[in-house]
């Protein structure tokens, strides 16, 4: 591994949890969940300026969500707009009007439905404000050269700390370009994460393989241009297609006259594509659409797109991560190249968060490429098959964009069933967990298949986003459906999602049985990164305020505090939010859990006299992926459970973490095994 290649004098030596590498919407999502769980994170980009793109036109609903999550959703929806009716035109003529969305709606279960369209630029602008919040503000003009991953001797400062010194010693040194000073800069973090988009520095640093195809043969120009207003009717997304090329005009929100702009290439006499230009921009508009080539006012950020599909061999390097396009490029078909990045930064910042806390092993930082490798692996087939559809497509009069849009895009149906994180009670009892190197296959075994999953050919099984049925429930590993309830202090309108918003773990309580699990889930958790919430029925007898229980905006602002206290160094049990109740009141909790199934077989078999035994824990993970669903009586799996993820409890000792980079030849078959199915 080339991993010190460039690495020069290190004057600097600046010392920071998580060096994240990139500042496009993967490395700041990454950020800004690392910052608000109070972990010392830097976050840099090479570019001089904020960078700025114009391809990703905005986040799928499970993006969505996330962004909720981190507090910045009600800034993008209202920086964007609902995604466009389609106008399809054959020879400048209109042909055909799609509108993919149209038959979607907001469920109990998903708040977002569909995409939101906001530029890029705009979604990092709203990130960058978020995690300026936090005291962390980006780092521009900085250009890793150099990672060396060598544990090196405690300084005298580190010495101080007592024997933990040697593990915290155990760094990647980080090297990067000369500054203004004529100096090499250079800093030492736990952990680095590249971020840094498909032609990745760390990525090369590190000498993992970046394998896969360019369809040289299928090339876009893009740019973000101006038109005279009242050109177009800015309220649909214009698409010309016809025999000898295209141009897409889709408005870009927040703007008065700018418009996204994708094209067919002119090319040379050879064939050849030419390179965009402004003045090629207006040839393409006068030919495809009619409009007069000076309509075109303005073109910027003009750029070249070829299809790449390529995966990194591994997403992991010892204490060195690769997330978003660093990891894994896409066909743009579909609009998961983002998408599947932000998804990759949530997965991660729980686990690096929770590491560096001390309340979690090491090997819990595994399951990053356990969980998100066969991910991107089943993305990079459906983006394919997708760009293949919508090719197909727009070769008849009324083809458009929307071939490249399905369940399968929103985002809401990506599960992680054959993770080792996602736990059934076989697994618990028998003391251990389903782990992709010992259980190659676990992620196709029948006992791990859902009625509403659909197997790809890769063999990664995911739902799509077919809606739950009374009495289904999400399987360990599905993401933990949303749903509409009231806060049984306040009687306040709230969801699910909502509830589970912030740094921790959620148990949720379904039942009068689940009492008992959520109070010692409580007095051993309380403060450090798990929260319960009792799910009452609406007409379950709620007795006396448990202790327990409070609103869930008094919940969040203990969280918040947590938080700031962590940062600041302060820590402590009672900084923590013991739990909140909610009341279901239309049962739609209960119908997207699967608990009234189980509550009506526990009634008919005893009722009250069962009372102790009646209910279901769910354990939500941070990134709202279910890990854990069992009988409320089952509380020592429960305690297993968050042992793995959380440790003892607020009493443990842990050290620091310390490296565990697996064998080099673990994920490899996993990933032969995903694809051939």
């Amino acid at each position: 591994m080339d991993a010190d290649r460039g690495a020069g004098t290190v004057t600097s030596t600046d010392v920071t949890d998580v060096l994240v590498v990139g500042a496009g919407p993967t490395g700041l999502v990454l950020a800004c969940d690392l910052a608000r769980r109070g972990i010392a994170v830097r976050i840099v980009d090479r570019s001089p300026a904020p960078p700025r793109t114009s391809r990703a036109k905005g986040p799928n609903p499970r993006s969505l969500e996330i962004l909720d999550d981190l507090g910045v959703a009600d800034a993008v929806l209202a920086a964007g707009s609902a995604p466009l009716p389609m106008l399809k035109y054959r020879d400048r003529a209109p042909v055909a009007r799609a509108d993919p969305w149209a038959g979607s709606a907001p469920s109990p279960d998903a708040a977002y439905d569909r995409a939101w369209l906001v530029a890029q630029w705009r979604l990092e602008e709203i990130l960058r404000a978020r995690l300026a919040g936090y005291g962390v503000r980006v780092e521009l003009g900085r250009e890793v050269v150099g990672l060396t991953q060598s544990p090196d001797a405690p300084t005298e400062a580190e010495a101080e700390d007592g024997p933990e010194a040697d593990a915290e010693a155990s760094r990647v040194v980080v090297t990067f370009a000369e500054d203004r000073r004529g100096e090499e800069a250079a800093l030492r973090a736990r952990y680095v994460v590249g971020c840094d988009g498909a032609h990745s520095s760390v990525r090369k640093l590190l000498g993992i393989g970046f394998e896969g195809t360019t369809q040289e043969d299928q090339v876009m120009v893009c740019g973000d241009v101006e038109l005279t207003e009242d050109a177009l009717d800015r309220g649909l997304w214009h698409q010309w297609f016809d025999e000898d090329g295209a141009v897409m005009l889709c408005p870009i929100p927040g703007t008065r006259t700018g418009w996204w702009f994708q094209a067919g290439p002119e090319r040379d006499g050879r064939g050849r594509p030419l390179a965009p230009t402004a003045d090629g921009f207006r040839r393409l508009l006068a030919h495809h659409t009619g409009l007069p080539g000076q309509a075109l006012t303005r073109a910027e950020l003009l750029s070249t797109y070829r299809v790449n599909v390529r995966m990194a061999d591994r997403f992991r390097a010892g204490r060195v991560f690769l997330a978003g396009d660093a990891a894994h490029v896409h066909a743009i078909a579909g609009g998961l190249g983002m998408n599947t990045g932000i998804q990759d930064a949530f997965n991660l910042g729980w686990k690096l968060g929770e590491v560096l806390a001390g309340r979690a092993d090491p090997g819990l930082l595994d399951t990053y490429e356990e969980e998100r490798l066969p991910v991107a692996a089943r993305t990079l087939d459906l983006t394919s098959e997708r760009l293949r559809a919508t090719l197909e497509a727009i070769r008849r009069p009324g083809g458009g964009l929307d071939s490249a849009i399905t369940a399968d895009t929103t985002g809401l149906g990506v599960g992680y069933r054959w993770s080792s994180l996602a736990a059934d009670r076989t697994h618990l009892d028998a003391g251990t967990h389903p782990d992709a190197s010992s259980h190659p296959d676990a992620h196709t075994r029948p006992d791990r298949t859902h009625p509403t999953t659909a197997t790809h050919p890769t063999g990664v099984p995911l739902t799509v986003g077919a809606p739950l049925t009374a009495d289904e429930g999400p399987q360990a590993g599905d993401r933990a459906p949303d749903a509409p309830c009231t806060e049984a202090a306040t009687g306040a309108g709230t969801r699910l999602h909502r509830v589970f918003a912030g740094p921790r773990t959620t148990v949720l309580g379904f039942g009068p049985g689940s009492a008992a699990v959520l109070d010692e889930v409580a007095a051993t958790y309380g403060g450090t990164g798990v929260r319960t919430c009792r799910v009452y029925a609406a007409d379950e007898d709620r007795g006396e305020n448990r202790a327990g229980e409070q609103s869930q905006e008094q919940s969040q602002d203990q969280g918040e505090e947590q938080s700031a206290d962590r940062h600041e160094g302060r820590t402590g049990a009672e900084a923590g939010p013991p739990g909140c109740a909610v009341i279901d009141a239309e049962g739609h909790a209960a119908a997207a859990y699967g608990t009234g199934a189980s509550a009506r077989a526990d009634a008919s078999a005893g009722g009250a006299a069962s009372g102790a035994r009646t209910g279901t824990i769910v354990v939500v993970r941070p990134d709202h992926h279910v890990g854990l669903r069992v009988p409320a009586d089952d509380a020592r799996s429960v305690r297993e459970y968050l042992r793995r993820l959380h440790g003892t409890g607020h009493s443990a000792a842990r050290p620091p973490e310390q490296s565990s980079e697996r064998s080099p030849d673990r994920f490899p078959d996993m990933v032969d095994a995903v694809r051939k199915g």
